[in-house]
């Protein structure tokens, strides 16, 4: 049987539309209201474009992500410096690393400064030669080594040094070699070292002393004013084994025994004699055991003479036997 019940709801609404929608009335304000946050939203943007561009540093720095995020971007912060939101602890300098490198940088403005004073000293005129001391001459003169070394005046002592200073005293045969010593601020004190005559060699009228070498060291015509003995060989033996055995000899005696010799001759290099102005005479014997041979000899000039035994020969031939007869 067909229900004569009558729908309660009325024609034209929707009632699906009525359970999840709001009414007519309300759709305006929703509309208004979104509306709204929207303008508000475009205020906010453009008020941040504004400070962006009034400060770009501070907005960049905001913008930056903290912590790790700047790390992973590639800005690692300053070592000793913790930046905020990073757990860093900055630890002091060790005691011995910082003491090390102040003892570098001591040492580096040493080194500086001394080097400067000592590029100073050597290219100052302040320290120019302008005096120069001559001691150790009895052959030469000191005018004549300070006439020689007259070119060093002017230049400054750091630069004056021992060779040139020989170079310049070469044309001087009885220097032998100088050794000089530095007197600031303008001092050059020169110590010559000389040949040492041994022997007078006849040359015509005149007598030529000779070192051990041969070395012509001046001349005299008085034999008697140089306490030196004669060797009869004429200056052109000077080259000779004779002449170098018998100098050899003579250049190890004593100055107070060589002064007492007269002449001195060698029938061969094994039998070198010597005479004394007493008219005595000393058998050398070769040029072996020089030194022990100038000791015996020695000896046996000091002992007291015995007028009972007169001696005529010293012989020391055998130096460790030595005789008189």
């Amino acid at each position: 049987m067909a229900s004569t019940r009558k729908p309660t709801f009325k024609t034209g609404t929707d009632p699906r539309r009525s359970a999840a929608s709001p009414p007519k009335g309300d759709s305006a304000d929703v509309i208004s209201a979104q509306r709204s946050v929207d303008e508000q939203r475009s205020v906010d943007e453009q008020r941040s474009v504004e400070r962006v561009t009034k400060n770009p540093e501070k907005s960049a720095a905001a913008a930056k992500p903290a912590g790790g995020a700047s790390k992973a971007a590639g800005g690692a912060p300053k070592p000793g410096k913790a930046l905020p939101g990073d757990n860093v602890i900055a630890f002091p300098e060790p005691k011995k690393r910082r003491q090390r490198r102040l003892t570098l940088w001591t040492i580096s403005i040493v080194a500086v400064v001394v080097g400067a004073l000592i590029a100073g000293a050597v290219f100052s005129p302040v320290l120019a030669v302008r005096t120069i001391t001559v001691d150790g001459t009895t052959l030469l003169t000191p005018d004549a080594v300070q006439d020689a070394l007259s070119g060093l005046e002017g230049k400054p002592l750091p630069q004056v040094s021992e060779q040139e200073v020989n170079e310049l005293l070469e044309p001087l045969v009885q220097v032998r070699s100088a050794t000089i010593e530095a007197r600031p601020p303008s001092e050059l004190l020169v110590h010559v070292d000389e040949r040492v005559p041994v022997a007078l060699l006849k040359q015509g009228d005149s007598y030529v002393m000779v070192d051990v070498d041969g070395v012509q060291l001046g001349a005299t015509k008085d034999l008697t004013a140089v306490a030196l003995p004669l060797i009869d060989a004429g200056v052109g033996a000077t080259n000779t084994g004779l002449f170098k055995a018998i100098a050899a000899v003579l250049d190890t005696l004593p100055a107070d025994i060589l002064a007492r010799m007269s002449t001195a001759s060698a029938a061969s290099a094994d039998a070198v004699e010597l005479k004394l102005v007493d008219g005595k005479t000393v058998v050398w014997g070769n040029a072996e055991d020089r030194e022990l041979k100038s000791k015996a000899l020695e000896a046996l000039l000091r002992m007291p003479a015995d007028p009972k035994v007169p001696v005529s020969v010293y012989d020391v031939s055998v130096p460790r036997h030595p005789f008189t007869k």
